[in-house]
């Protein structure tokens, strides 16, 4: 299945030095001085391409990075939600560590020698299991250029975030990406994402935005990021797309409705989805914006004082906060994933209103104190989401498969290490919502054109061999919330860049993936 969509068909495919050198429908390609696999009953396919990826650090920490390989994915772009670890200064990447120690962790005696897009790509390139594409961070350009301030940019610190995203791209990004419920990127305006998304464009980039809301009011937040597009001319590519909480149970259709139209005046979208109900993200994420001014000590200082912590609890459960998708908290649905003290560890696997109850206290009053006793560093599920929605999701014509995934804490969200496998076993084989050549188009050839990458996603004649044989009657995950550190059933060989990652369902360790930059992109 070549990752077209293309009906499958039965053929020899040779690789040579790295790349697919012959594909032989005859099935005679002699095997005289090679390497040879019997694939018989398998499907060949392309790497499985990680559209949505937060494997940052987790790539550098652990470059045989099972957890992906193990799911055939042979590609991941980095950088997302806005906030990730280059470019930066010496200070800022402090308070990245801080603030991202819920997503990615923060690795003891971990060598955080970059400070520029280049040189962090650079770093990849010293040997990872699977490749890796990535996307400057709008929060962390915000960061750099003007920090933790609650206000439009000025002007000046507009051209000087232009500057940065500029210079980003020539080093090899592919684009730029965004977190609007995150600080500090969700206190800027229109204007200034304008301003930055013309710059992408003029580098043949694309925006991947969190929008501002995927719950209350979600609709207008995509059609804002659909309509900046349309004015840029940038592509848009839509991050973790769905419709969540209860405003928006079965209203998926109203947003393909509006991706349709938008695609029929000219735009250039496409999205990515994970096939889980649940979310993931740092706890902290749930506060409103304002009570996240300042950074990590400012937003602490908050909680700890009697009168402002009396305000963030009325935004966060009558109002509802920006950070929480302007929906009133149901703290039956916020799960407690990854602590970083031991004497929290009794949080983990339990929803905030669970805790509270067997503690015999107020849910808020119990967020508010694990948030200050981990100093932020806690993780969270949200399990906000709706079965009809993510379906219809993926079904559309413009759909990539992106995990998500935060591979630390105690409990990651198992779309870690299931993603993949679940499209092709639950999604295709067992409730048949796609076709499995379909399926496989949307995990591979589509994101690779999104990529702009003319010889990866396909299995054709002179292109990379990314390339992951799996059981058809077989493949599957086994990864769940209790359980997420599974390895997936029926992936029996994953081949990066010519190069063995997985043989008969095991690891190799062999590392024989790097960074790969936007075409054009300059050292």
């Amino acid at each position: 299945m070549d990752g077209t969509g293309s009906p499958g068909y039965r053929a020899d495919v040779r690789v040579v030095a790295g790349r697919i050198a012959a594909i032989d429908p005859t099935g005679c390609l002699p095997t005289t001085g090679a390497s040879a696999v019997d694939a018989g009953g398998l499907v060949l396919a392309p790497g499985f391409v990680d559209m949505h990826s937060h494997s940052d650090l987790r790539l550098l920490a652990e470059p045989d990075h099972v957890a992906k390989v193990s799911q055939g994915v042979t590609l991941e772009v980095l950088g997302q939600d806005g906030l990730s670890y280059a470019p930066v200064d010496d200070a800022t990447i402090e308070v990245l560590r801080a603030q991202l120690a819920g997503w990615n962790g923060d690795p003891e005696g971990f060598d955080w020698n970059w400070r520029t897009v280049g040189c962090y790509l650079g770093r990849l390139d010293k040997g990872i299991a699977v490749n890796a594409a990535y996307l400057v961070p709008h929060g962390t350009v915000r960061m750099l250029v003007m920090g933790w301030d609650d206000r439009p940019a000025t002007t000046d610190e507009i051209h000087r975030m232009r500057a940065v995203v500029a210079t980003g791209l020539r080093e090899g990004a592919v684009g730029l990406s965004a977190g609007l419920t995150y600080a500090p990127a969700m206190y800027a305006d229109l204007a200034e994402l304008d301003a930055l998304c013309e710059v992408v464009a003029a580098h043949g980039g694309y925006f991947s935005p969190h929008h501002r809301s995927y719950g209350a009011g979600a609709l207008d937040a995509y059609r804002e990021m659909v309509d900046l597009s349309l004015r840029t001319g940038c592509p848009l590519h839509l991050a973790h797309a769905t419709m969540n909480f209860p405003e928006n149970k079965g209203r998926a259709g109203d947003l393909l409705a509006l991706l349709d139209e938008a695609a029929a005046r000219g735009a250039d979208i496409t999205l990515d989805s994970y096939p889980y109900l649940a979310g993931a993200t740092y706890l902290s994420a749930l506060l409103p914006s304002w009570a996240a001014a300042g950074g990590a000590d400012d937003t602490l200082a908050r909680l700890s004082d009697v009168d402002t912590r009396a305000l963030v609890r009325a935004d966060l459960e009558v109002t509802g906060s920006d950070g929480c998708h302007g929906v009133p908290v149901d703290w039956t649905t916020i799960e407690i994933n990854g602590v970083r003290l031991d004497r929290n560890r009794h949080l983990v696997g339990r929803t905030v209103a669970e805790s509270a109850a067997a503690a015999g206290v107020d849910p808020f009053d119990l967020f508010a104190d694990t948030l200050v006793a981990e100093r932020l560093g806690t993780s969270c599920l949200m399990h906000v989401g709706h079965e009809d929605n993510v379906r219809a999701i993926m079904r559309h014509a413009a759909h990539t498969g992106g995990s998500d995934g935060l591979l630390v804490g105690d409990r990651p969200h198992p779309r870690g290490w299931g993603t993949f496998p679940r499209y092709l076993g639950h999604y295709v084989r067992e409730l048949g919502v796609l076709g499995l050549e379909e399926c496989v188009a949307h995990l591979t050839g589509r994101a690779a054109r999104r990529l702009r990458l003319t010889d990866r996603g396909l299995v054709r004649v002179g292109h990379a061999a990314d390339l992951v044989l799996f059981d058809p009657a077989t493949v599957g995950d086994t990864a769940t919330f209790a359980e997420p550190r599974q390895r997936a059933t029926g992936i029996e060989h994953v081949l990066v860049n010519g190069v063995p990652v997985l043989t008969d369902g095991e690891p190799t360790g062999a590392l024989p993936g790097h960074s790969l930059r936007r075409t054009g992109a300059t050292l």
